[in-house]
């Protein structure tokens, strides 16, 4: 009986291995199909993330009782400053004033060699007392004369009634009649005498305040209670009519001249309450308020240039000193605020905002109006009463997109 023939072992191991086309179809498909989910379920994770998935926002609250301030940057001025000096030259003799010191007004502050000066002061004294004296010796002769006019007239007209009665010569009448005229030219003397003497007592009245007047400007009175803030000469110091000798400044008159930008200072008002801080104070606040905005703004920096006057001042003022100033221009019992950073496409006063309505985001043109210190700006108009103002802008932002608003952060 004959044996069957057989294959050797890994010649059948190889055959029965070997997959058939069919099988290695369906395995392709199943490879592809599985591609395709994942390919889908990772599309499905973007959409989700990029679209679907609710994002957290920041919204802002209502706020109430907002201040409204304009700042200011300037320096320590005074409005009344006075750089003093003496009208007369001369050498400094006196000095009763240094930097620092207060004085009251009338006070004396210095004082110049006046010896030539006194001298020819007491000079016109002196022919002031002349011409008072000339006036009474020539109203003494304007008496004599004008005794000696009424005597003449008189014998005058006695004797002109004797002529005509034949008394005495026509001669003697005659000489009676030259006699009056003579008196009364010497009457008229001794009056223009004393018209001289009185004017000559007025010139020497008026030399006289003169030197007086000269001799005062040897000496510098404060014009009114001030600090001294600077003095520029000593003892000894030849000084020119008109030099600087003191720097003064009422230091109730000290205030801050300070800058504020053009677009800020809309609001700006005689009179509206400040903060001013001084740098070497920086951990204080003094009450101010402004006094004066200059009509002409600075062309260059686009500033206006506003003086705000110092409620409670230190006791002790530097001139120069850097300072700021918070002004309050208004006060919103109630408003809904967003950051300048939050705003997009501003055009004057619109803007464009994201807000959150029924859980999603949604773009806003609102009106919006003053803005704080801080940056914020007031929105007046363009949104509902419901709707929630987010606070800052991030990636992934869409319209119609749900959103999660943090615990604590809706108004």
């Amino acid at each position: 009986m004959a044996k069957p023939c057989r294959r050797p072992f890994s010649e059948a191991a190889t055959a029965h291995e070997k997959p058939s086309g069919v099988t290695v179809m369906r395995r392709n498909r199943v490879l592809f199909g599985l591609a395709l989910l994942a390919l889908a379920a990772a599309l499905a994770g973007v959409v989700w993330t990029a679209f679907l998935r609710p994002i957290d926002v920041t919204v802002v609250r209502t706020e109430r009782n907002v201040p409204i301030q304009v700042f200011g940057l300037g320096t320590v001025e005074a409005r009344v400053l006075s750089r003093v000096g003496f009208e007369m030259p001369g050498t400094l003799t006196e000095l009763h004033a240094d930097s620092g010191d207060r004085v009251a007004k009338g006070t004396l502050l210095a004082h110049l060699d006046s010896r030539e000066q006194a001298a020819k002061a007491a000079q016109a004294r002196a022919a002031l007392k002349q011409a008072e004296s000339s006036i009474r010796q020539s109203s003494a002769a304007l008496e004599r004369a004008d005794a000696t006019a009424r005597q003449k007239e008189q014998i005058n007209k006695r004797r002109q009634q004797l002529v005509a009665s034949g008394g005495v010569s026509t001669e003697v009448a005659e000489d009676a009649q030259a006699a009056v005229d003579i008196a009364q030219a010497d009457l008229s003397q001794a009056r223009s005498t004393v018209e001289v003497a009185r004017a000559n007592r007025e010139q020497a009245e008026a030399l006289l305040l003169l030197e007086e007047t000269r001799l005062s400007k040897h000496a510098l009175y404060a014009p009114y209670d001030a600090i001294v803030v600077a003095r520029n000469l000593e003892l000894g110091s030849m000084l020119t009519a008109g030099e600087q000798l003191f720097t003064l400044v009422d230091p109730t008159s000290v205030w801050v001249l300070a800058y504020v930008d053009e677009s800020k200072a809309g609001q700006l008002k005689v009179g509206q309450p400040a903060e001013v801080m001084l740098r070497s104070m920086a951990d204080q606040r003094f009450a101010g308020e402004v006094a004066r905005i200059d009509i002409e703004s600075d062309r260059v920096n686009e500033e206006r240039r506003v003086y705000v006057r110092c409620v409670r001042c230190p006791t002790e003022i530097h001139l120069g000193e850097q300072a700021e100033v918070l002004i309050d221009v208004d006060a919103l019992a109630e408003a809904r605020l967003v950051p300048q950073a939050a705003v997009l496409d501003r055009k004057g006063s619109e803007g464009v905002i994201w807000t959150v309505e029924d859980g999603r985001l949604a773009r806003r043109l609102v009106s919006l109006g003053q803005t704080t210190l801080d940056g914020r700006m007031v929105i007046t108009g363009g949104l509902t009463p419901e709707a929630r103002i987010v606070a800052k802008v991030e990636s992934g932002f869409r319209v119609g997109r749900p959103v999660s608003v943090k615990d604590g952060e809706a108004p």
